[in-house]
């Protein structure tokens, strides 16, 4: 969302522009500061903006935060433009005040160029940087005397015209090509600087209350909200509007925020009453809780390693009013349960995440080939431990939210071929979906969701 924010600050004493940056330009300030000096993520820094800032402050932190880091490597290549400087040589502070602003001045069409500036300027000085502020200037005035200036513009080489212009690694627009093809790259590679679409869905707390439905329909648009059905998972809902409603009713435990592509899972593995139902890695709990919303009678089991992840899933639970029994265990290992004890199991694996780069788009900056070759081992190991908990006739679901052939198409093939007593399922509920083999595949570029892969086979003896 873009905003207009106030007047401009060149006139201003030192400490009034200290005391005058707005809430949104600071906190998103101080936002990317976190996720680049400690490695954190940008959506859970988010979620906890200070909820006492207004709407369109907390609209437009969001929008500095994630389209900064989008727009991150043609965003540098122009400012080494405009600066003659190299910017991995400048000082953190230095670096994001010149992004953000330079954000607002080619993306934000309806901020003013001197409220960009002038606030970039302050924030330089307020990370006590003083003697920066006249560089910091300066490279941001001349921005605005060329705004037609384009890093991309005269690069021959298709990949590396592509990687600057969608501001994604070299490497990772030249794997996606070897996979789908150029045209398929560019357009995924595109999609990923897009805002998703906000989609919820209803917990166990009001899933069989046609009350309480009622109220969360009612309420969403009284406030203006526009509710469109998912095409791509049953019970899913895209909101357009009423966000400070729906962020109460999330509060509440009523509905909880969602992908399309991430409640498609749930619904695959067509849990019956009397199932035993086991998610391995199932931190932070959106898919377990999804679970025990719509298959009452079924026990949930969901796992994980990490003992805080566990009590986050935990207090995930208790707010939707689900039925779920958790454990601590490392799905790298044997796992703690008989063999065959489960009648359904989930193994929506640890991946790269690059299905999810809209979302999360600083994992584009920290990922690398090796981790994704690292990650398709541990994957195939992981899929092995759980297969051994189906029983004869169970369903074992394999998930991702990556893009990334290694992690997925690869992964269910050796499991297939190593594994005879296991037969694949076609996923015929989704025919627009399907891989060749029967498998889902959805693209941010195609359906507008989360890029995710599945894989789901059936123990036959």
């Amino acid at each position: 969302m873009e905003v207009v924010r106030g007047p401009s600050l060149s006139n201003s004493s030192v400490t009034e522009r200290m005391a005058a940056i707005s809430p949104a330009r600071r906190s998103a300030f101080e936002i990317l500061q976190r996720v680049d000096a400690e490695n954190a993520f940008a959506s859970v820094l988010l979620a906890a903006v200070d909820s006492a800032m207004r709407d369109d402050d907390r609209a437009l932190c969001h929008e500095l935060v994630l389209g900064t880091l989008r727009r991150r490597l043609w965003l540098d290549r122009t400012l080494e433009h405009f600066a003659d400087r190299n910017m991995a040589d400048l000082d953190l502070p230095v670096r994001l005040a010149l992004e953000l602003g330079l954000y607002q001045l080619r993306f934000l069409t309806r901020i003013p160029p001197s409220a960009a500036v002038n606030e970039s300027v302050s924030l330089v000085r307020r990370a006590r940087l003083k003697s920066a502020t006249g560089f910091v200037n300066a490279v941001l005035r001349r921005a605005t005397r060329e705004p037609d200036y384009d890093p991309a513009a005269r690069i021959g080489d298709q990949i590396e015209r592509t990687a600057i212009a969608t501001s994604h690694p070299r490497w990772l627009i030249e794997r996606w090509t070897n996979d789908f093809g150029f045209a398929e790259a560019e357009k995924l590679a595109s999609a990923n600087n897009q805002q998703p679409p906000l989609v919820f869905r209803l917990t166990a707390r009001s899933h069989l209350d046609e009350t309480i439905q009622s109220r969360i329909f009612n309420e969403l648009s009284a406030a203006g909200g526009e509710v469109i059905s998912s095409v791509v998972a049953k019970d899913a809902w895209r909101l357009v509007g009423a966000t400070s409603v729906a962020r109460r009713l999330a509060g509440d435990g009523l509905i909880y925020f969602q992908d399309e592509a991430s409640q498609m899972i749930a619904h695959l593995l067509e849990v019956r009453k009397g199932d035993r139902v086991l998610d391995i890695a199932a931190a932070p709990g959106s898919k377990a809780t999804h679970l025990a919303a719509i298959a009452r009678g079924a026990t949930i089991i969901a796992g994980d390693i990490y003992e805080h992840r566990v009590r986050t899933m935990r207090d995930l639970a208790k707010n939707q009013n689900t039925q779920i029994n958790f454990v601590i265990h490392d799905g790298t290992r044997s796992l703690p349960f008989p063999k065959g004890s489960f009648d359904r199991v989930l193994l929506d694996a640890p991946c790269s995440g690059t299905g999810t780069l809209r979302r999360n788009p600083e994992i584009r900056w920290r990922l690398t080939s090796a981790d994704i070759k690292a990650l398709s081992t541990k994957q195939k190991v992981m899929l092995t431990n759980a297969a051994q908990l189906v029983g004869v006739g169970g369903r074992l679901i394999y998930s991702t939210c990556s893009m990334e052939r290694e992690e997925n198409e690869v992964v269910a093939a050796t499991f297939a071929s190593q594994y005879p007593d296991f037969n694949r399922i076609r996923l015929d509920g989704l025919r627009d979906l399907q891989t060749e083999d029967g498998e889902i595949r959805t693209w941010p570029h195609r359906q507008d969701v989360d890029g995710f892969f599945v894989a789901a086979f059936e123990r036959t003896h």
